[in-house]
């Protein structure tokens, strides 16, 4: 496959300019977002608004002509989607961290092989299109077998770096109902698949019980999933759902599914190559199989809704005619994630992303750059078919209006009785799925749910039922 990319990008690149969707498609915040979280005091459904804007910034990018080409986005790393509570993680709120990304505008396909500075490690791996880091697997932690515990591998003493802990399932607990959590520099990200737990069709965690949930979308698997985010080597990452033929559109819809099982072992002694190396904790219920990304292995498949080594393949996508190398988020039938949930463990591409502010602000483009503007009340979004729900249908108390798709404007969603009156007006952000109303004093009957986007406008009809 990495022959058809290579021809791809002998193209010449002028073309591809201010429609690349790595200049495009960035959530930029022209209306003031800011941030949102729930409290963990009762009542937990009380949000508090931050001062810290929500989405992107601002999007620059180099000469479209030079190989070399890059794109600066500059983020809070804030989502608009209300973060929250976070149990069991001593940061009780996601800080600011005035990020600056560099991202390759061309990204090539790498030739170095499976080396250390391939690998996804911990940390920001790539960016997700509101401005949010999305982590690979890990947490930092590795088993240390003198100790027989899990440590911070770089600390002093630290882990031995050998059996490397997997963060979605020994940080879960600490999760808010977006998947997302701080790290100990408050910096809100995500590991996995950004939707929300309550939206699984096997609910994984209970977080998400008191409040209502949100997320950057919501799975539907009848449509393409929508692009997420840019990894540090350039190349989009989808939500778990594709056309089934990699190179024909019109094909149907199918969930990309990992090429990593856990292996079928009860010790921790050798890694899947069948190299011995320094031995990790029996197979147990403190430390299950899938606890270390050393548990899994690859299994090549040939059918094309499986993915390769690097949980990707080639493809056509809504936002790619042309193909390109792409990276998928992976979940079960379930939606539920399964490793390597989005990256890895190694970039397909030349890893070249960074963030220019990191470790704390200063960092400076050294290079021309253009400012990108969307155009004015530009959006892909269409209302018309993007699948809103509204639930629960009938209302009791609560009324939640949900869309599947990624917001890339704010609608507006007015709730109507049925002598037409407007009863009360919300929003659903840009970068967020949901709104909701509270029915509680509303009298029985049928309503009208008006959602509308500049000049388009979608009615639902609801029930008011006590």
């Amino acid at each position: 496959m990495k022959k058809y990319l290579f021809i791809l990008l002998l193209l010449p690149l002028i073309n591809f300019g201010q429609t690349n969707p790595i200049i495009t498609k960035w959530l930029q915040n022209n209306s003031g977002i800011t941030g949102r979280h729930y409290r963990i005091k009762v009542p937990v459904s009380t949000v508090v608004h931050d001062s810290l804007t929500a989405n992107i910034q601002q999007v620059r990018y180099s000469s479209v002509d030079s190989n070399t080409a890059s794109v600066y986005v500059n983020t809070q790393g804030i989502p608009a989607y209300i973060t929250g509570p976070f149990y069991n993680n001593p940061r009780p709120v996601a800080g600011n961290q005035n990020e600056l990304f560099k991202l390759p505008l061309y990204p090539i396909a790498s030739t170095l092989g499976n080396i250390p500075s391939q690998a996804t490690g911990a940390a920001t791996i790539a960016v997700l299109i509101n401005g949010v880091s999305l982590y690979s697997y890990g947490d930092g932690f590795s088993y240390k077998l003198t100790t027989n515990t899990d440590v911070p591998t770089q600390a002093a003493n630290g882990g031995n770096g050998v059996w490397n802990r997997n963060g979605v399932l020994a940080e879960k607990l600490g999760f808010d109902c977006s998947k997302g959590h701080p790290d100990a520099q408050w910096r809100y990200h995500h590991h996995q698949n950004p939707s929300a737990f309550n939206l699984d069709l096997l609910t994984l965690s209970t977080v998400c019980t008191p409040y209502v949930s949100d997320g950057l979308y919501a799975i539907n698997p009848n449509e393409h999933s929508p692009l997420l985010g840019f990894a540090f080597d350039g190349f989009p990452i989808y939500g778990p759902y594709a056309y089934s033929n990699p190179l024909d559109p019109l094909s149907g819809i199918t969930r990309m599914k990992s090429s990593y099982s856990t292996r079928a072992i009860t010790t921790r002694t050798h890694y899947s190559n069948g190299v011995d190396v320094t031995d990790g904790p029996a197979v147990s219920t403190a430390f299950p199989l899938g606890w270390y990304r050393e548990d899994y292995e690859y299994i090549s498949h040939t059918e094309s809704d499986y993915l390769d080594i690097h949980n990707g393949r080639f493809c056509i996508t809504p936002d790619y005619p042309n193909g390109s190398y792409c990276y998928f988020t992976t979940v079960d039938d379930n939606y539920n994630s399964v490793y390597p949930y989005a990256v890895g463990p190694y970039f397909y591409g030349v890893k070249s992303g960074s963030n220019l502010n990191a470790p704390v602000g200063g960092g400076t483009i050294t290079e021309p750059v253009t400012t990108y503007t969307p155009p004015l009340a530009a959006s892909d979004f269409t209302i018309e078919t993007n699948g809103f729900t509204a639930f629960p249908n009938p209302s009791y108390d609560l009324l939640a209006i949900q869309s599947k798709a990624i917001v890339t404007a704010d609608l507006t969603v007015n709730l109507i009785d049925s002598t037409g009156r407007q009863i009360d007006q919300k929003t659903i952000h840009q970068g967020t799925t949901l709104c909701y109303f509270d029915t509680s004093s509303l009298y029985n009957g049928v309503y009208l749910v008006q959602i509308s986007s500049e000049n388009k406008q979608l009615t639902l009809k609801v029930i008011i039922r006590k």
